[in-house]
Parts: structure tokens; sequence; C-alpha cells
């Protein structure tokens, strides 16, 4: 009996994951508006009437999209902060991450400035938990300025290079041009070069 138990919990613990990972696929390529709990059930392959045994709101299943891709964001910089002792070499890359994302990123925007922007445009109750995307990016970033004796505020240098990067990622997508992705990657290094 409790082996069934923790079968039956196990598959669960599945189909609750895969129904994330379909969502955030799907709230990224298509966007958080425009998905339906059907295109949901469908891309997880859960039949739509068990779909709401795990996820009652669409909601609820943003909170747990944004905690995966917080926990994924994490997981890198916790990487780069491993493999990588010198800060001005994890801040070089660190703008180097949306080159290797390019093509998503011609297509669909910036996976977490796009679901921030739409999330704070809809009647979501969920802006906040979103923001804390870019605040673990702005944390991590300014304790790479702090580390390097920089004279300047480094919660501001923060700011300065992840609204740099965002803007280089709208006008990528907008323009469908890496172009201005790489212009501005290559900018960015400049100047981390001389901080």
């Amino acid at each position: 009996m409790e082996s069934e138990v923790l079968i039956v919990d196990s598959r669960g613990a599945e189909n609750r994951q895969r129904i994330v990972d379909a969502a955030r696929d799907l709230f990224y390529e298509k966007g958080y508006i425009a998905t339906s709990f059907t295109d949901i059930a469908r891309a997880a392959d859960i039949p739509r009437g068990n779909f709401y045994y795990y996820f009652k709101t669409k909601d609820e299943i943003l909170i747990d999209v944004i905690k995966s891709r917080l926990e994924t964001l994490q997981k890198k910089l916790l990487t780069l902060d491993r493999t990588v002792s010198d800060p001005r070499e994890r801040l070089l890359r660190f703008i180097s991450i949306p080159i290797l994302e390019e093509e998503h990123i011609i297509r669909f925007g910036c996976p977490l400035g796009t679901l921030i922007t739409e999330i704070g445009k809809s009647k979501s109750s969920k802006p906040s938990r979103a923001v804390a995307l870019f605040d673990e990016f702005l944390g991590w970033l300014e304790r790479q300025f702090s580390n390097l004796d920089s004279r300047n505020d480094p919660r501001m240098l923060a700011m300065h290079l992840l609204g740099r990067l965002q803007g280089a990622t709208i006008l990528t997508h907008a323009y469908r041009d890496s172009f201005y992705l790489h212009y501005e990657v290559e900018k960015l290094r400049d100047w981390i070069l001389k901080l």
C-alpha cells in the first residue's frame, strides 16, 4: 500500500512538473494572457479534466513558473560564482548569456523581461513575484560590482547593466535583428573592462 502511494505521489509530481514546464514555454512563446488552460493541458499531454487536480487557476501555474525560472536563474549564477573567481570575468560571462539565446530572443524577446512586462499589464496579482527574477539579477550583479572595488554605487552599476541588456533584447526582438544585441554586448564588454 505504501509503495502505491509513493508511485501515485511520484506520478503526481511528474505531471505537475510537466504542466509547469509546458506553461513556462507557452508563456514565453505565446504570452501569459494568450495561453489558455487547454493550450497548457495539450502541451503537457495531460487531460484537461485532470489538470484542475494540480492547478485551479492560471495564476497558480504562474507562481510555479516563476519559481521554476528563479531556481534555474539561481543555479546559473551559482555556477558562475563557483567556476569563475574574478568578478570582472563573471560580469563578462553574464553579458554573453543573451548571445547564447539569440535565436529565441529574436523570435520571442527576453524570457524574463517579456514575462514581467506582460504580467505587469495583466490583472494578475503576481507582478511582484515576477520582479523577484530581476531582483535576483540585480543582487548578483551588485555583488560583482562591489567586489571590483569600484568607486561608483554598485546598485546603480547593476541597474545600468541590466537596463542596457534589456533594451538590447527589446530592440533585437522588435527588429528581428541580432545586431542590437551584439552591439550592446560589445559596448558593455568595453565598459566592464574599463571599470
